[in-house]
């Protein structure tokens, strides 16, 4: 696709989705994520070129105007849009799809200083909320939402909703997300606590039925199991 076509797609986008957008010269003289998205398309030509120490130089004059720092390196689809924008980080090997929007201060970034593939790719249609983190070589599938303030270690399945630190799953294809085993190495005592909970909930309704008392009855009214229910994987 020309760098034209690609630049009017990154234009078009806020001011169709954007209820703040007064129009293509609002956009064009006040959003500082088109600015970025603008000047990257031009820089990562650049790259591809093999044109050296200017495009990272160019970049980093960039992130200094728009407070939005990405690698030249970095690939990104179509109709990209960053809503506000200050302290975005997009790194060298993160790879974006089409039509994904990304929220103030997120950041795409590595867990490897080691050479090759340390960045996240995200696919069609992803969003990612406001201070979320989505680290290392991870992949975050198609309509995937990232909520505010997440960190994302792992792996994100199509069409789900994550949330927290760490991560976790709360809905995939807009249905509640069951308790599985966890994803992730990073610690999440508050998650392994209501597990245990609901593992200890369980064996005493089961205890209770060997001693035939009635479970409903004997139950803590101020206590629901079901809440448990929708307790989801780390991501």
């Amino acid at each position: 696709m020309s760098l034209f076509a690609e630049v009017l797609g990154d234009w078009r986008v806020p001011v169709e989705q954007d209820p703040a957008a007064r129009g293509y010269v609002d956009v064009l003289l006040s959003y500082p994520g088109f600015h970025a998205i603008t000047a990257h398309r031009i820089l990562h030509r650049l790259w591809r070129a093999r044109i050296p120490l200017l495009p990272r130089f160019l970049a980093n004059v960039v992130r200094t105007l728009t407070g939005i720092e990405i690698h030249p390196a970095a690939q990104i689809g179509q109709r990209f849009f960053i809503d506000h924008g200050m302290g975005v980080l997009i790194g060298e090997t993160a790879q974006i799809g089409d039509d994904v929007t990304l929220y103030k201060n997120v950041t795409l970034g590595g867990t490897s200083l080691g050479a090759g593939k340390r960045h996240p790719t995200l696919g069609n249609n992803v969003v990612v909320g406001t201070n979320a983190s989505v680290l290392g070589a991870i992949v975050v599938g198609n309509g995937a939402r990232i909520g505010a303030g997440s960190v994302v270690v792992r792996d994100v399945p199509p069409n789900a909703t994550v949330v927290g630190i760490p991560g976790r799953i709360v809905l995939v294809d807009g249905q509640p997300a069951r308790v599985r085993t966890a994803l992730v190495d990073m610690p999440d005592p508050e998650g392994m606590v209501v597990q245990q909970l609901a593992e200890r909930i369980t064996a005493l309704e089961a205890k209770l039925t060997e001693l035939g008392a009635p479970t409903q009855a004997r139950r803590a009214p101020a206590i629901n199991p079901a809440i448990f229910d929708d307790v989801s994987p780390a991501i």
